[in-house]
């Protein structure tokens, strides 16, 4: 079943256009990476899935709802946590979060309490003295204390140390595994590595890539490291799988494409004294995607 459900959706300012024939779905219970340069659009199509915008054609649909016509139910049932969030600064955290619970109709004081504890946020403290560090936890409590079945998250973690960003992880971790799904954007390419099941990206208002993690890591070069024993009978060619960063000394380093064992066959025969294969560097790969778009 799909939560989320995007067809030719387009967007333009003016004679600026910022979305060019969007199509994306996110199903139940994933974890999906929202990922692009800035200037992509990945905020435009956020704001167009909350209702907060109108495209000029195509369709956005959650829980099978048009955002543009149910916007409001939308925005009661999922949790929604913007990159530029704002509270009232003259309220406590508490009375921010009851605030929203009652706009919600819903009383979240146990799982209030249980994501302050574990975000490690002292809720009876005015917001205006909050860190920017603290008013990412808030922000992150009010998208998460009503346990909706759709998280949209832009830049979640930022702002926060290290030992908090792991929390975040845990607590993402637990949701989908409730069968809950998350779609949440991020620039920290490695967390999206390490949380994410499924991976999309925008560039230049496009989709350019929309798939699953484990297929994105075995399309990534693998860096590899080969010394020869014999230079007098260094390999006169090399397979296409393998791109040549430097050669010296009967040692080459370089990357690989495709199946490791098609390079094992093709080093049999040969004297190898030594071979390092790192394992793929997702980050390699996505950001080629932005570097495209740079060139």
């Amino acid at each position: 079943m799909s939560v989320i459900q995007v067809k030719n959706l387009c967007k333009s300012y003016g004679s600026h256009q910022v979305l060019y024939d969007v199509d994306l779905t996110v199903g139940s219970g994933k974890l999906v990476g929202f990922l692009g340069p800035n200037g992509a659009g990945k905020t435009t199509t956020i704001r167009i899935l909350m209702g907060l915008l109108s495209a000029n054609s195509g369709s956005a649909k959650i829980f099978g709802n048009d955002c543009a016509k149910n916007g409001k139910q939308i925005r009661r049932e999922i949790g929604y946590l913007p990159g530029d969030a704002y509270f009232y600064s003259n309220m406590t955290g508490r009375a921010t979060l009851h605030f929203m619970a009652a706009a919600r109709r819903k009383n979240t004081d146990d799982e209030t309490d249980r994501l302050a504890a574990a975000f490690d946020l002292e809720l009876d403290k005015i917001v205006r003295r909050y860190s920017t560090g603290m008013r990412q936890k808030l922000g992150l409590i009010q998208a998460l204390m009503h346990k909706p079945q759709l998280l949209i998250l832009d830049e979640p973690t930022s702002g926060l140390d290290p030992l908090v960003r792991k929390t975040v992880f845990v607590e993402l971790k637990r949701i989908v595994d409730e069968g809950r799904s998350v779609l949440f954007s991020s620039h920290s390419l490695s967390e999206v590595e390490e949380l994410c099941d499924e991976v999309i990206i925008l560039r230049n208002g496009r989709i350019v890539e929309h798939q699953k993690i484990e297929v994105l890591r075995e399309r990534a070069l693998k860096r590899i490291e080969v010394s020869f024993t014999n230079r007098a009978t260094l390999p006169s060619s090399f397979p296409k799988q393998m791109q040549i960063l430097k050669q010296v000394n009967g040692q080459v380093k370089g990357t690989w494409s495709g199946d490791i064992e098609d390079l094992l066959a093709w080093l049999r025969d040969f004297a190898v004294a030594d071979l390092i294969i790192e394992r793929p560097d997702l980050n390699d790969l996505f950001i080629t995607y932005y570097t495209e778009e740079t060139e």
